[in-house]
């Protein structure tokens, strides 16, 4: 089954739902970063929290960005995603390696330790909206769930799961966000969260054959639900070669002949995508004639 991400409401607009399938687009992560099983799932489970906001954006050209920064040895993971389906993101340390918790899990919440959760939206507006919240858990989507309450002052239940296999590769991957809205009777309330209670592992469901459907109908239950998007999802980064040579042209004659003399070319890093672009000594000499 091909990734993609839904939009619902239900109970007559009571509550809004967004759910994803992300098997392909975390696989993808893990392959291009090479992260380590605990990373992946820290990953995978951002990433599908970032392509179902993504959902939330209003126009095609809005984006968001989600940084986690915790003092765990993960590092810092960032996940930058659009209305369009289209999401990518890295994590500083891949390739961190924790004994499993209590539960016999990934230990994610020893990887990712105690900090802050920021996420960034660019509407197109003069200054981009900025949220933020502590980390409560760091299983994220507990962390999640309290960054929606909080800063966006949205009560909110969000379920996401990574499933990774032995050799590294991932099994399942995918979530749910499920919101109510202002005004909401709590009889409503109340058969939600009795419905949350039942769920045990959004991967389990996954493995099942589950789609986003089918997720949101295990947790909204019977609320009359109306989908109004489905968004195909995939990974995709912005970086290209033309991209990265007008930042080289950015710094300027003198900052490229000293790279020049002292180097002889000039390799830049992508850390969304994991890919290296090297220009040469002629390729750089043609740029600082070129200004």
């Amino acid at each position: 089954m091909s990734d993609y991400a839904i939009r619902v409401t239900a109970a007559n607009g009571q509550l809004r739902g967004f759910a994803a399938l992300t098997t392909g687009l975390v696989g993808e992560l893990q392959r291009r970063h090479h992260t380590w099983p605990v990373a992946s799932a820290a990953l995978g489970r951002t990433a599908t929290v970032g392509a179902m906001m993504g959902l939330m954006l209003k126009s095609e050209r809005d984006r968001l960005t989600i940084q986690i920064k915790g003092d765990g040895p993960l590092g810092q993971i960032v996940v930058d995603a659009d209305a369009q389906g289209h999401v990518r993101g890295y994590v500083d340390n891949p390739a961190v390696d924790l004994p499993l918790n209590a539960a016999g899990k990934l230990d994610v919440a020893g990887a990712v330790g105690k900090g802050m959760l920021y996420v960034i939206k660019d509407l197109g507006l003069k200054e981009p909206y900025r949220g933020a919240s502590p980390i409560v858990s760091g299983e994220l989507g507990d962390d999640f769930t309290y960054y929606f309450t909080r800063s966006e002052q949205i009560p909110s239940a969000v379920g996401v799961g990574v499933l990774v296999d032995r050799d590294a590769s991932i099994l399942a991957s995918g979530g749910f966000i499920v919101q109510v809205m202002p005004g909401a009777d709590d009889a409503v309330i109340t058969a939600v969260e009795q419905q949350l209670a039942k769920i045990t592992s959004v991967t389990e469901l996954i493995q099942q054959g589950a789609g986003p459907e089918d997720l949101l109908q295990a947790v909204l239950g019977d609320t009359d639900i109306e989908v109004h998007q489905r968004q195909p999802l995939s990974f995709a980064c912005r970086c290209s070669r033309e991209r990265i040579a007008n930042v080289l042209r950015g710094l300027g004659r003198e900052d490229l002949q000293k790279l020049l003399e002292e180097q002889g070319q000039a390799e830049v890093h992508c850390h969304f995508c994991n890919e290296r672009y090297v220009f040469d000594r002629d390729e750089l000499t043609t740029m600082i004639q070129s200004l």
